[in-house]
């Protein structure tokens, strides 16, 4: 059974129909889906407007270690307090979700808000 959620920053979370997403994650939380920010930004951004929405945020600024090191996601992993192999990552870098699964999570590509909800309500189904 899948518990945590993992988003990137930019190019997901920056998405014009991010607002969707958001709801989507809140709802996640509220069944006890664990979630997280992981982006290969310097530091802090988005951070402050994002906070109620996520349990953990990891910047591969502050941490040394950037996507698609297969540390990185296990590192978020660790801070959900999760097994890496119940959590997803939604990148809108191939590579990047890649190097996801190549750390033991489960991987969406993200090219939508629209197809990313489709892919999220099939991996943790009501």
């Amino acid at each position: 059974m899948l518990r945590g959620l993992v988003l990137d920053y930019a190019g997901v979370l920056t998405d014009p129909d991010a607002a969707e997403l958001l709801a989507a994650v809140d709802a996640l939380r509220q069944r006890g889906i664990r979630t997280a920010v992981l982006s290969n930004a310097d530091g802090g951004a988005g951070r402050g407007g994002l906070a109620r929405h996520f349990d953990a945020f990891v910047f591969s600024g502050e941490v040394g270690i950037a996507k698609p090191d297969p540390r990185v996601f296990r590192l978020t992993a660790e801070r959900l307090g999760l097994p890496v192999t119940v959590c997803v990552m939604v990148d809108d870098s191939r590579v990047n979700v890649d190097g996801a699964t190549a750390a033991g999570m489960v991987g969406v590509h993200h090219t939508s808000v629209a197809d990313t909800l489709a892919e999220l309500s099939a991996l943790f189904p009501a």
